[in-house]
């Protein structure tokens, strides 16, 4: 059970540190746009900068990445690190983006214009280091959930969205009515046809390589959690492991904070051979626990 739950603690330490790190990262980008009002290679500084796909993949992935935060703190103090299947979806999303954003800085736009010039200053952390550390959270410290296919689907939405916004300010409105000029060369530079048949499976093909390397690391610590089941509980009764648990819990765990840990015992009950189910083991947590925490307050009032 300690193992299980040190499992479990570090998944949320991780999480939360890289989620914050990746957050921190990319106001300082944002911000540094913001407040440069020139730059002789880029003219979207400024409150202009919200044009730009890469702010706003970036800003996307910060949001999501934020939304992770108070999960992990509520897994910290409450033993029972979850995160919900839309937020891991909507990661997935931002994390995407700055893939993309990552992707075409280091193929597209570093050739033409310089690999020191599209990663240094706001570029730095906008175009390399929060992409990067996004990546590596959500593969590696974030795998709360097997992503399918249709997540990959699903994650292509906001890039279609933003080809589509492009194409309006740009072709449909056009820089002299008050749109965007093609500060990114999809219409002028290259044949229009391109971008808007490519665009869309590089982004799944990154997509896809984001899901198997966070299904990998899912699958990895599933493993670990059973094993660590086997060698601790084996051919134990899963209904005293509930109550172990309960009053463990019932030391550091407020009342007004208790929550099944609803997986761990699933994991738990996966790798037994008793007749227990879940809702039983459940039911013996929250009696147990109660009944501990009660003892524990008399045993207060007396001291």
């Amino acid at each position: 059970m300690e193992r299980i739950m040190k499992v479990t603690k570090r998944q949320c330490l991780f999480a939360f540190f890289s989620a914050a790190i990746v957050v921190i990262c990319v106001c300082v980008g944002v911000t540094m746009n913001l407040t440069t009002l020139y730059d002789e290679n880029f003219d979207h500084m400024g409150i202009r900068t919200f044009c730009m796909f890469t702010v706003n993949s970036n800003i996307l992935c910060a949001v999501s990445m934020a939304m992770v935060i108070p999960y992990t703190l509520d897994g910290l103090r409450k033993h029972n690190y979850h995160l919900p299947r839309w937020i891991t979806r909507f990661v997935y999303m931002g994390v995407t983006g700055v893939g993309l954003t990552f992707v075409i800085s280091l193929l597209v736009l570093s050739p033409v214009k310089g690999f020191v010039l599209i990663f240094t200053g706001s570029r730095f952390f906008l175009h390399g280091l929060c992409p990067i550390l996004a990546i590596v959270a959500f593969c590696f410290f974030m795998s709360e959930q097997k992503l399918t296919f249709r997540d990959n689907l699903l994650v292509l939405l906001p890039v279609f969205l933003y080809a589509c916004l492009y194409f309006v300010m740009v072709v449909l409105i056009g820089e002299e009515a008050g749109g965007w000029n093609d500060f990114y060369g999809f219409v002028t530079r290259v044949p229009m046809w391109i971008p808007m048949v490519l665009f869309l499976p590089i982004t799944f093909l990154i997509a896809w390589g984001l899901r198997a390397l966070h299904n990998r690391s899912f699958l990895r610590r599933e493993v670990e959690e059973a094993n660590a089941c086997r060698e601790a509980f084996a051919n134990a009764d899963p209904r005293r492991i509930a109550g172990a648990m309960a009053r463990a819990n019932s030391l550091t765990v407020k009342m007004a904070d208790v929550l099944v840990p609803t997986r761990v015992l699933s994991i738990i009950l996966e790798n037994s051979n008793s007749d227990a189910t879940l809702e039983e083991c459940s039911e013996i947590y929250l009696k147990e626990y109660f009944a501990a925490a009660e003892a524990l307050k008399i045993e207060k009032m007396w001291l």
